[in-house]
């Protein structure tokens, strides 16, 4: 498995968000176009060393604030033994804190809480997870924040415009190793960036348009799609000239200085 290093160019979108006149969002496009998807069960090698069948579920998942927690608490009360491995041992305490005194779901036999074993009669993978698909709601409903949002990243920053006038510029991104903080470079193995999960047939605006329209609103989400098509058609363009006129070799330098993922080209021009 091959993860490529982050220090290659992005081209971003920074438009005004339709709903709100008070804030701008700045899109990853390059992630977005991209052809990531999730390899859980499929190749996954999980972020801890020796399981994994964890995928990134070993560490548990820190609240983002009080509603999130309060949010899941909600639908950890609806969970049975039939759906949840370790409700009998979670049901009444499934949160802990970290060294720091942050809160955030317990650790079992090495794993999330709410993880359930792949021979689980109920389910193998997340509780919480089947919990959405059986009530047939968004798992941006039954999961804590970090966990649905995975591995789109939205950040938040004021910035003040020329003129004065403040603004909330909203950023939608790739969660790369660096979003975890120092503790993100010791994981073991980590998706985002690595060749072996850019192998969606659909680009990851298409794929994962449920989270995005949580994360940006519906009519953002529009905007947004707008400029991702127009990027999939010149990438798919400059690919196809690219390959029949130079070469595979340049024709990935010419995707690269396009800023095309450089973890999906590698599966587009072998």
């Amino acid at each position: 498995m091959t993860e490529l290093k982050q220090n290659f160019s992005r081209q971003f979108v920074e438009f005004d968000d339709p709903s709100h006149p008070d804030q701008v969002f700045r899109c990853d496009l390059t992630w977005l176009t991209s052809g990531w998807n999730c390899i859980w069960g499929r190749g996954c090698q999980g972020i801890q060393k020796g399981f994994p069948q964890y995928g990134c579920c070993a560490n548990g998942a820190h609240f983002s604030e009080k509603a999130d927690e309060k949010r899941v608490a909600k639908y950890v009360d609806g969970l049975t033994p039939e759906t949840w491995q370790h409700h009998k041992t979670g049901h009444k305490r499934w949160i802990e804190k970290d060294e720091d005194g942050q809160r955030k779901t317990r650790i079992v036999n090495e794993g999330c809480i709410f993880l359930n074993s792949d021979d689980f009669p109920g389910g193998g993978g997340c509780a919480l997870h089947h919990e959405a698909a059986r009530l047939n709601v968004s798992i941006s409903k039954t999961k804590p924040d970090v966990c649905w949002q995975l591995p789109i990243r939205r950040d938040y920053a004021w910035i003040e415009r020329p003129d004065g006038e403040q603004k909330l510029l909203i950023t939608i991104e790739e969660y790369q190793r660096s979003g975890w903080g120092a503790g993100g470079h010791d994981l073991h193995w980590y998706c985002s960036s690595n060749t072996e999960a850019h192998t969606a047939s659909v680009p990851v605006y298409v794929s994962e348009r449920e989270i995005l329209v949580e994360l940006m609103g519906r009519k953002a989400y529009e905007i947004l799609k707008g400029f991702c098509d127009a990027r999939i058609e010149m990438l798919d363009a400059a690919r196809t000239v690219a390959k029949r006129t130079v070469g595979t070799e340049q024709a990935r330098k010419v995707m690269l200085t396009l800023s095309s993922h450089p973890a999906t080209e590698a599966n587009r021009l072998p």
